[in-house]
Protein backbone atom coordinates (compact mmCIF):
# COMPACT_ATOMS: atom_id res chain seq x y z
CA UNK A 1 0.00 0.00 0.00
CA UNK A 2 0.95 3.63 -1.18
CA UNK A 3 1.54 5.78 2.13
CA UNK A 4 -0.86 8.30 0.93
CA UNK A 5 -3.36 6.08 0.96
CA UNK A 6 -2.64 4.33 4.07
CA UNK A 7 -2.64 8.36 5.80
CA UNK A 8 -6.23 8.73 3.97
CA UNK A 9 -7.40 6.06 5.85
CA UNK A 10 -6.39 6.78 8.73
CA UNK A 11 -7.63 10.14 8.88
CA UNK A 12 -10.98 9.05 7.70
CA UNK A 13 -10.50 6.50 11.19
CA UNK A 14 -9.38 9.30 13.30
CA UNK A 15 -12.67 11.49 12.12
CA UNK A 16 -15.11 9.38 13.21
CA UNK A 17 -13.29 8.57 16.25
CA UNK A 18 -13.49 11.94 16.99
CA UNK A 19 -17.26 12.59 15.99
CA UNK A 20 -17.78 9.62 17.81
CA UNK A 21 -17.41 11.18 21.63
CA UNK A 22 -19.71 13.96 22.60
CA UNK A 23 -18.60 15.14 25.96
CA UNK A 24 -22.09 16.49 27.67
CA UNK A 25 -21.72 19.38 30.18
CA UNK A 26 -23.04 19.48 33.99
CA UNK A 27 -26.35 20.64 33.83
CA UNK A 28 -27.80 19.93 30.42
CA UNK A 29 -28.87 16.49 29.26
CA UNK A 30 -28.80 16.17 24.67
CA UNK A 31 -31.31 14.30 22.93
CA UNK A 32 -29.88 12.13 20.41
CA UNK A 33 -32.66 10.84 17.23
CA UNK A 34 -31.45 8.19 15.17
CA UNK A 35 -33.12 7.71 11.35
CA UNK A 36 -35.84 5.44 12.79
CA UNK A 37 -36.41 8.62 15.14
CA UNK A 38 -35.67 6.81 18.37
CA UNK A 39 -34.74 9.19 20.81
CA UNK A 40 -31.86 8.24 23.71
CA UNK A 41 -31.09 10.51 26.17
CA UNK A 42 -27.28 10.77 27.36
CA UNK A 43 -26.39 12.67 30.64
CA UNK A 44 -24.02 14.87 32.01
CA UNK A 45 -20.59 12.87 31.39
CA UNK A 46 -18.67 11.71 27.94
CA UNK A 47 -20.33 9.38 25.73
CA UNK A 48 -19.79 7.20 22.63
CA UNK A 49 -22.26 7.83 19.93
CA UNK A 50 -22.38 6.40 16.25
CA UNK A 51 -21.72 9.22 13.86
CA UNK A 52 -23.79 9.90 11.21
CA UNK A 53 -26.15 7.86 12.97
CA UNK A 54 -27.44 9.51 15.16
CA UNK A 55 -27.87 13.36 15.86
CA UNK A 56 -28.27 15.55 19.04
CA UNK A 57 -32.03 16.93 18.78
CA UNK A 58 -32.17 18.77 22.07
CA UNK A 59 -29.72 20.31 23.97
CA UNK A 60 -32.07 20.57 27.13
CA UNK A 61 -30.61 22.76 30.37
CA UNK A 62 -31.57 21.57 33.62
CA UNK A 63 -30.81 24.63 35.23
CA UNK A 64 -33.84 27.87 35.26
CA UNK A 65 -35.17 29.39 32.55
CA UNK A 66 -37.03 32.91 33.12
CA UNK A 67 -39.58 33.81 30.75
CA UNK A 68 -40.74 37.37 30.38
CA UNK A 69 -44.08 38.19 30.14
CA UNK A 70 -45.73 41.22 28.76
CA UNK A 71 -48.85 40.64 27.57
CA UNK A 72 -52.34 42.79 27.20
CA UNK A 73 -55.09 41.59 29.91
CA UNK A 74 -58.43 42.12 29.56
CA UNK A 75 -60.14 42.80 32.96
CA UNK A 76 -64.25 42.53 33.34
CA UNK A 77 -64.68 45.63 34.95
CA UNK A 78 -65.87 48.72 32.49
CA UNK A 79 -64.17 46.51 30.18
CA UNK A 80 -60.69 48.17 31.07
CA UNK A 81 -57.47 46.50 29.65
CA UNK A 82 -54.79 46.54 30.98
CA UNK A 83 -51.22 44.96 30.65
CA UNK A 84 -49.83 42.20 32.75
CA UNK A 85 -46.19 41.88 32.84
CA UNK A 86 -43.82 40.34 35.00
CA UNK A 87 -41.38 36.98 34.77
CA UNK A 88 -41.94 33.13 35.20
CA UNK A 89 -38.68 31.34 36.45
CA UNK A 90 -38.94 27.30 35.73
CA UNK A 91 -36.97 24.40 34.71
CA UNK A 92 -36.50 20.98 33.71
CA UNK A 93 -37.47 18.49 36.27
CA UNK A 94 -37.81 15.45 33.63
CA UNK A 95 -35.78 15.71 30.45
CA UNK A 96 -37.41 12.45 28.66
CA UNK A 97 -40.93 13.74 29.14
CA UNK A 98 -40.01 17.77 28.58
CA UNK A 99 -38.36 16.55 25.26
CA UNK A 100 -41.26 16.57 22.83
CA UNK A 101 -42.13 19.92 23.96
CA UNK A 102 -38.79 21.74 24.92
CA UNK A 103 -38.89 24.12 21.46
CA UNK A 104 -42.40 25.54 22.72
CA UNK A 105 -41.73 25.57 26.65
CA UNK A 106 -41.93 29.35 26.77
CA UNK A 107 -45.13 29.63 24.51
CA UNK A 108 -47.05 26.84 26.20
CA UNK A 109 -46.16 27.98 29.88
CA UNK A 110 -47.25 31.92 28.58
CA UNK A 111 -50.55 30.82 27.24
CA UNK A 112 -51.36 28.97 30.04
CA UNK A 113 -50.55 31.47 32.51
CA UNK A 114 -52.58 33.90 30.62
CA UNK A 115 -55.94 31.01 30.78
CA UNK A 116 -55.14 30.87 34.64
CA UNK A 117 -54.95 34.51 35.14
CA UNK A 118 -57.82 34.88 32.92
CA UNK A 119 -59.86 31.87 35.40
CA UNK A 120 -59.34 34.30 38.55
CA UNK A 121 -61.88 36.34 39.31
CA UNK A 122 -61.26 40.28 39.88
CA UNK A 123 -57.30 39.22 39.56
CA UNK A 124 -56.65 43.19 40.21
CA UNK A 125 -58.25 43.37 43.69
CA UNK A 126 -56.09 40.13 45.22
CA UNK A 127 -52.93 40.86 46.95
CA UNK A 128 -49.70 40.23 44.17
CA UNK A 129 -48.20 37.96 46.73
CA UNK A 130 -51.37 35.45 46.79
CA UNK A 131 -51.75 36.03 43.11
CA UNK A 132 -48.56 34.76 42.25
CA UNK A 133 -48.70 32.06 44.66
CA UNK A 134 -51.84 30.57 42.98
CA UNK A 135 -50.39 31.07 39.50
CA UNK A 136 -47.18 29.37 40.33
CA UNK A 137 -49.63 26.38 42.27
CA UNK A 138 -51.73 26.35 39.07
CA UNK A 139 -48.80 26.29 36.57
CA UNK A 140 -47.28 23.29 38.37
CA UNK A 141 -50.48 21.29 38.66
CA UNK A 142 -51.18 21.46 34.56
CA UNK A 143 -47.56 21.54 33.64
CA UNK A 144 -46.03 18.77 35.62
CA UNK A 145 -47.43 15.95 33.02
CA UNK A 146 -44.76 17.89 30.53
CA UNK A 147 -41.89 17.56 33.03
CA UNK A 148 -41.43 21.01 33.88
CA UNK A 149 -41.94 22.41 37.23
CA UNK A 150 -42.53 26.72 38.08
CA UNK A 151 -40.06 28.00 40.63
CA UNK A 152 -41.29 31.35 41.04
CA UNK A 153 -43.74 33.50 39.80
CA UNK A 154 -43.44 37.58 39.67
CA UNK A 155 -46.11 38.84 37.71
CA UNK A 156 -48.02 42.27 37.87
CA UNK A 157 -50.92 44.30 36.64
CA UNK A 158 -50.16 47.89 35.47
Amino acid sequence: MSPSIIFVFLSVVAVVAMLSIKRIPEGTVYTLRRFNGQPRLLQPGTHLIWPFVERVAHRISLTGHVLTIDELFPLDTFDATTRIGGKVYWQVIDAERADAMIDRADSLIRSRLLNVARAIERPDQEAPESRNNRLKTVLNESLRDVGIVVTRVQVSLV
